[in-house]
């Protein structure tokens, strides 16, 4: 198998951009990743675009011919992926192992998705329809429900970590007003969070992540070609890892744990050689507060049941030991689904080359993404490391 590498990035502002089409975004991000990847089209072989729900939202599928028609990438091959929120992630994988079994040298991925020009009724249907349609949506589960419960478990088992929970989104906000592409620039406080309107107990408005609109393209090439073209730091692909649970809530062996994320992590650093401790900063899928907590935890960063602590301490914070989110998350930055999992990666190797300047990471060599779907049914977990 080949080693790949990053070597174009390239990102919309994530926001409300009820005027601009799902073309429009396809467009600017990935002409971006092209131009930053400084290469022509004609050496792009294959595209994978990531698009949750635009037959829905946008009546709009085929969604892989339309980004090869709008980025002008000729008679391509290319394919859509759909995991729900970790649709972006799951094109990003398929895109490195078609690189990696010598499919191809260089292909182009990327993610998009278009919310907000709907009805919050039409796009709360939307998201609903990655849960179980007959067994919870049917009976009124919508994702803030489902996640409460696992927070109120969480509080079960572990203790009550509210204000905990409450300086997640705290710190995802701070890094977020840093990053210009992120869709919320808003300082909050922890009594902000827990006093901010109720959405599922113990969730306010403050601990969910946003509606976004956006799109995120990278271009990926083998790391023996890419010093041909590529005039930046190459970001190598070090590990990959993608595992499965159960779609269901009542199906899940637990709910304080994600069985897809150990999964997925375990094949990520078995492939890429490293520990948790080796992870200089993470991306973590923080739909809800209390998901980034179980996430760290998940992945190996803090013991089971003390990822709270570790929060409070601001071991988590831009200037902590282990950076999270430094982008500013979900939370902040912003969920436009099929393209989340693409700004995460963004993220990594913006810190890899040095170059996410006021929130920059110090010693950033080693990043980790982790991108869930559903509530936790699907999980992708890339570690990446600068050459």
């Amino acid at each position: 198998m080949r080693s790949v590498s990053v070597v174009g990035i390239g990102e919309t502002k994530m926001g409300k951009f009820p005027e601009r089409s799902l073309r429009d975004l396809i467009l600017e991000a990935g002409t971006k990743a092209i131009g930053d990847a400084g290469i022509e089209k004609e050496r792009i072989e294959a595209l994978y675009l990531g698009n949750y729900n635009g037959s829905y939202w946008s009546l709009q599928s085929h969604m892989g011919p339309l980004g090869s028609e709008v980025l002008g990438l000729g008679d391509i091959p290319t394919l859509r992926t759909e995991g729900a929120c970790a649709t972006g992630s799951l094109a990003f994988r398929q895109g490195l192992m078609a690189v990696a079994a010598g499919f191809y040298d260089v292909v182009l991925v990327g993610g998009v998705e278009k919310m907000t020009h709907r009805q919050t009724e039409t796009v709360t249907t939307g998201l609903a329809s990655a849960a179980d349609a007959d067994l919870e949506v049917s009976l009124g589960a919508t994702f803030p429900s489902l996640f409460a419960m696992i927070a109120n478990r969480y509080f079960f088992e572990y203790g009550n970590v509210r204000e905990q929970m409450a300086v997640c989104a705290v710190q995802n906000h701070d890094n977020a007003l840093l990053n210009p592409d992120a869709q919320m620039h808003k300082k909050i406080t922890v009594q902000d969070v827990c006093n901010g309107f109720p959405v599922a107990y113990p969730f306010t408005v403050y601990d969910c992540s946003l509606v976004s609109d956006g799109a995120c393209f990278v271009v990926l090439a083998a790391t023996d070609v890419a010093g041909e073209f590529c005039k930046k730091r190459l970001v190598e692909v070090a590990g990959s890892g993608h595992a499965g649970d159960a779609i269901t809530m009542a199906a899940k062996k637990s709910l304080t744990t994600f069985t897809a994320t150990l999964g997925a992590a375990r094949q990520a650093y078995e492939m890429a050689g490293i520990r948790p401790a080796d992870v200089d900063f993470a991306e973590v899928h923080d739909c809800f507060t209390i998901t980034q907590i179980i996430n760290i935890e998940d992945l190996g960063f803090f013991p089971k049941g003390r990822g709270a602590a570790a929060v409070a301490a601001g071991r988590t914070a831009l200037d902590g030991e282990l950076p999270i989110n430094p982008s500013g998350g979900l939370k902040a930055k912003g969920h436009p689904i099929g393209c989340t999992g693409l700004s995460q990666i963004y993220e990594a190797v913006v810190q890899i080359r040095g170059e996410a300047g006021a929130r920059q990471v110090k010693n950033a060599e080693t990043g980790l993404t982790h991108n869930l779907g559903g509530s936790g049914a699907t999980c992708l977990v890339h570690i990446f490391r600068g050459r």
